[in-house]
């Protein structure tokens, strides 16, 4: 758990001018793959839990499934060509949590993504299978409207072994995705695209699938990371040579476009930032000049978020993406990215409880029987107790901390103890404890919560940032992380909503 051309270019001026005119509130009258499909290179898989990839398509986007009751419910676009219906989402899913079982394909081939299921790797779910995304954790804005997309945390994985449609072989093909540039890793693999049909790793050159993060074990790009490169099997590739292609920047806007495309001895990498400007290309020329990948052997299963053999370690956020018949000219992509630019991707209104670095807080249980009890700790061990004016100095500031931004992400927050310096509330074993921070990775991200409206309603919940479904919950006066569910005693779904709802005060000790 811790492992092609004028028409084209016509036809993208067309694009920006139509999503000018209609304005955010309205669709699109043309889409990503409406533009692929006038450049001749068709999209085959169209994945978005953010809006719809087709100016016509008013099917559903995702399904999400609540903990309370195991009931589904599909997510669709407001209206055809549009942003998801989160408030449908949020209704759904008020006062307990949701995951993400399903990502529909929007081409009508049902080349859906589902829990991806065990390979040369297992994944922590049940069965060896991977576990699903939690469907708040990741909320963002298209065109000023909330949506969610896919946060994956490590042994969150997604995937369809029996596709229609996708290139085989050393058949021609395209992609491209948005992720979120900010969040990724140096595990294996955050990948979208095209894998092995078994799960299993089937040799050089059975994969052409999308990689953002910072591995350096197979190869690498300009600077420390992370990078947009290929998982070719055996090889994350950023050009022609095996190990480093100085072409290939380090890239890390928030939203990110990466794209990959590849033909008989020929592919490229091109990417730019989602939000602004134009794509540059990174690489282009022949396949890697490694044996097993001239000629290619694709399979034609598509994952994401995991590497071909279901290996797991991986984080990253996923929005959209599509996987194109035949190799898309520039022209077309680049009026796809500026369809993308225009949809107006954004984080302003996409977080809830929002913290101010620096400041010193208090953080209190908002269950019936533990109102009056506050994360405290004594000397390592953290557990809620009773705080109130009369007790002593000491207990006051035990039961203080001064916000952070996020060890591991600084989107998110740490907690400092006020009266113990450079000590962290870190979970390990998923109970939380005092530690000093040690500089590691793993102890960066065992120290990182991010916020969101609290599950009953009331003040704010703080989400694991590597256990995306488990979030700070009090129970038995002890401190977990916790999931709505499990073999655990502390994820027992009742009280979860309001054992994991805190109410942020000022501190008892500023």
């Amino acid at each position: 758990m811790r492992k092609v051309l004028l028409a084209a270019a016509a036809t993208g001026a067309l694009v920006v001018s139509a999503l000018v005119a209609a304005g955010t509130a309205q669709a699109a009258t043309s889409q990503p793959c409406d533009i692929y499909a006038s450049g001749g290179t068709p999209c085959v898989a169209a994945h978005s839990t953010t809006r719809a990839l087709y100016g016509t398509y008013s099917g559903p986007l995702y399904q999400v499934r609540r903990a309370s009751d195991n009931a589904t419910q599909d997510i669709a676009p407001v209206s055809a060509g549009s942003y998801a219906n989160a408030a449908a989402q949020d209704s759904f899913c008020a006062n307990t949590s949701c995951v993400i079982t399903i990502i529909y394909d929007q081409t009508g081939r049902n080349n859906r993504l589902t829990q991806a299921p065990p390979g040369g790797f297992n994944g922590p779910a049940a069965g060896g299978y991977d576990n699903l995304a939690n469907a708040t954790a990741a909320p963002v804005t298209i065109g000023g409207h909330k949506v969610y997309g896919v946060f994956v945390a490590p042994g969150t994985g997604y995937r369809n072994n029996n596709t229609n449609g996708i290139a085989k072989g050393d058949a021609a093909e395209g992609m491209y995705a948005i992720f979120d540039g900010t969040h990724y890793n140096s595990g294996c693999c955050f990948d979208y695209g095209n894998a092995e049909t078994n799960s299993r790793d089937n040799g050089n050159g059975t994969m052409e699938a999308l990689y953002f993060g910072n591995n350096k074990v197979w190869g690498t790009g300009a600077g420390n990371g992370p990078w947009i490169m290929a998982d070719l099997e055996n090889g994350l590739f950023s050009g022609v040579n095996q190990k480093n292609n100085a072409g290939d920047p380090t890239i890390s806007h928030r939203f990110l476009t990466a794209v990959l495309k590849g033909e008989p001895n020929h592919w490229s990498i091109r990417g730019g930032n989602a939000q602004s400007g134009s794509l540059g290309t990174f690489y282009n020329g022949a396949r890697p000049n490694v044996a097993g990948y001239n000629p290619m052997k694709k399979e034609g299963a598509i994952i994401l978020g995991i590497g071909g053999d279901n290996s797991v370690g991986a984080a990253g956020t996923f929005y959209e993406g599509v996987m194109t018949s035949g190799y898309p000219s520039d022209a077309t992509e680049n009026s796809v990215q500026a369809n993308i630019v225009a949809a107006n991707y954004n984080t302003s209104g996409s977080s809830s409880g929002g913290l101010t670095v620096g400041s010193s807080i208090s953080l209190r249980a908002t269950t019936a029987c533990c109102s009056t009890r506050y994360i405290s700790h004594s000397g390592a061990t953290v557990t809620t107790q009773v705080v109130a004016a009369s007790n002593t100095a000491t207990e006051k500031a035990n039961a203080s901390w001064i916000v952070r931004a996020g060890l591991a992400n600084s989107s998110c927050y740490s907690f400092e103890s006020r009266n113990s310096a450079g000590q962290y509330l870190r979970h390990y074993n998923y109970q939380l404890s005092l530690q000093s921070s040690d500089g590691s990775d793993i102890f960066k991200q065992d120290a990182t919560f991010c916020t969101e409206t609290g599950k009953n309603g009331q003040g704010t919940s703080f989400r694991s940032l590597n256990f995306s479904t488990r979030y700070l919950r009090h129970y038995n006066n002890n401190v977990y992380i916790a999931s709505n569910g499990g073999s655990n005693a502390w994820d027992s779904a009742s009280l979860w909503a309001d054992d994991v709802s805190w109410v942020v005060s000022g501190a008892w000790t500023p």
